[in-house]
């Protein structure tokens, strides 16, 4: 994933590293920082035109690594509804596009620590629904969060927060 320039622990880091590149001469090297990190060519464009000072903000980089690591893991169905969760929160505040972005903070890890949640909270389904979904089987437990245990559970293995400890 982050194979030439390693993975960054900020924003800030990202934009250092531009900067030198960018002083340097080398475009090549920062096409391929930003390509790295998911951040877009046309910010490169405008980067090294002069058009923005600097190459990506908290957002950007936290954005950038998510699509890095969606298209690692390939998420579908819920587990694309919990990544639209951390996008959302990642838009909402700083401080949590700060912590996706993060060293060491990994979306599989994340979607890891709502399924742990998942397994550990699976309830019984009513025997009528079972019966009028068709399925033949006694017992049918379930356990995925709803959307605002899917939210606190994200922000608390961003920020570290108590769904962790």
């Amino acid at each position: 994933m982050f194979e030439r320039y390693g993975e960054m622990d900020s924003y800030q880091d990202i934009n250092s590293m531009a900067e030198g590149l960018f002083n340097g001469g080398e475009l090549d090297g920062l096409k391929m920082l930003a390509k790295e990190n998911g951040i877009p060519e046309e910010y490169v464009d405008l980067y090294t035109a002069g058009e923005i000072p600097v190459l990506c903000d908290a957002m950007t980089a936290a954005m950038g690594k998510l699509d890095i690591e969606c298209k690692e893991l390939k998420p579908k169905e819920i587990m694309e509804d919990w990544v639209e969760y951390i996008r959302g929160q990642c838009a909402e505040s700083d401080e949590m596009a700060k912590a996706v972005r993060e060293k060491g903070k990994t979306l599989k890890d994340c979607i890891a620590a709502l399924l742990s949640w998942s397994f550990k909270n699976q309830q019984n389904v009513n025997g009528d629904i079972v019966k009028a979904a068709g399925i033949s089987t006694k017992r049918v437990t379930l356990g995925i969060p709803g959307m605002g245990r899917a939210k606190k559970i994200i922000k608390d293995y961003y920020t570290g927060g108590e769904e962790n400890a």
